[in-house]
């Protein structure tokens, strides 16, 4: 594909996302570039989103590699939402979504789901802002962090405050993870509180959602069929969670898969203060492209080296609601270790590797 770079809108730990178009039409798009060097995780996206099809998820554009001041970029290519990320869309609109934009994109992400489901992928990072906006309401985006499900390999990976119990033990990572996720997110659309608002630290986050019993704490404002469809995401036992084909059929987003629903989300979509050309939004591209780094231990980096850099930070982050967390990526053969002074006994050497691992935070 012939095409232009624009403007950049904007970084990430490995990639930068900028707005193009096409030299031949008035196509355009966005496009996530790395240096080939440091494209691995690009490339794994790749992999996966060139796999997939569907009207509930960003769709793949193409890829190439291209030399750009004399380096090579690996360049991925992306359908360009204009509405920016859920998250965003909250704060826009007072803290909280309506109800009925709340079940009409849950609606969205389950179809998104479902087909990912059957398809055998999971996404393992859903979130608020992970979740883009179009003209047409929701789509997933961001595969970064993707997996078959049969990829036993694959390395667990995630945001911990979404994370399943089940994956903050490394004990496994499948359909039943992203339900759990997408609970915590419907919590935030209808509440705009996080789900875990008052865990200080990852450390602590992990311990409480791996080894407490406890689970986030479903709003007592919401309907009850609201809190009814919440109680079935967020089962702590994976086994007991509704897959997302049974979802697909709980009251609480039936009534909101008309054409009628779709049409209200354009009419707010169409007033929204967003320009298209606007950097903010894309702040949830930089954001969760940060949030798909596998521990370094084979790299220069040490786990010390970068939580002594993590508290040494005196910046203001370009976070908004996402304040004080970092997302980490684990594997079973990291052999960094940190010490686990606070953390009881009974937490996992699995949760103590994630804890161990790189943990990495968008500045």
């Amino acid at each position: 594909m012939d095409w232009s770079r624009g403007r950049i809108l904007g970084h990430g730990s490995s990639a930068t996302v900028s707005l193009a178009s096409s030299c031949r039409s008035d196509l355009v798009f966005a496009v996530k570039s790395s240096e080939l060097s440091r494209s691995l995780f690009l490339q794994r996206e790749q992999s996966i989103l060139s796999t997939v099809s569907s009207p509930y998820i960003v769709a793949y554009k193409g890829c190439d590699v291209t030399r750009e001041n004399n380096k090579l970029f690996y360049n991925l290519f992306m359908e360009y939402m204009p509405f920016g990320n859920i998250l965003q869309a909250v704060q826009r609109h007072g803290g909280h979504l309506d109800l009925g934009f709340v079940g009409c994109y849950t609606w969205q992400i389950l179809q998104g789901l479902e087909y990912l489901h059957s398809n055998g992928l999971v996404h393992c990072d859903i979130k608020s802002t992970n979740v883009l906006i179009g003209e047409d309401g929701a789509k997933i985006s961001d595969f970064g962090c993707a997996k078959r499900v049969d990829d036993t390999a694959a390395p667990t990976s995630g945001t911990p405050m979404f994370m399943a119990p089940e994956v903050a033990r490394g004990e496994e990572q499948g359909c039943a993870g992203d339900i759990w996720a997408l609970g915590c997110t419907v919590m935030e659309m209808a509440s705009g509180i996080s789900p875990w608002p008052n865990a200080a630290e990852p450390y602590s986050v992990l311990h409480r959602i791996a080894c407490s019993g406890e689970r986030p704490e479903i709003p007592g404002l919401l309907p009850e069929e609201a809190k009814d469809f919440l109680d079935k995401c967020l089962k702590r036992n994976p086994k007991e969670r509704w897959t997302a084909t049974q979802l697909l059929n709980h009251p609480f987003v039936t009534e909101f898969n008309s054409k009628s629903a779709v049409n209200e989300i354009q009419k707010l979509n169409s007033s929204s203060p967003t320009c298209v050309l606007e950097q903010g939004f894309w702040n949830s591209m930089e954001e969760s492209e940060t949030h798909g780094i596998l521990i370094r231990t084979k790299f220069e980096n040490t786990a010390a080296d970068r939580i002594k850099r993590l508290a040494e930070f005196s910046g203001e982050p370009r976070w908004t609601r996402d304040d004080n967390w970092i997302t980490i990526r684990g594997t079973d053969e990291a052999s960094a270790s940190i010490s686990d002074d606070g953390l009881e006994e009974s937490v996992t050497s699995n949760v103590r590797s994630r804890i161990s691992g790189c943990f990495s935070r968008n500045y």
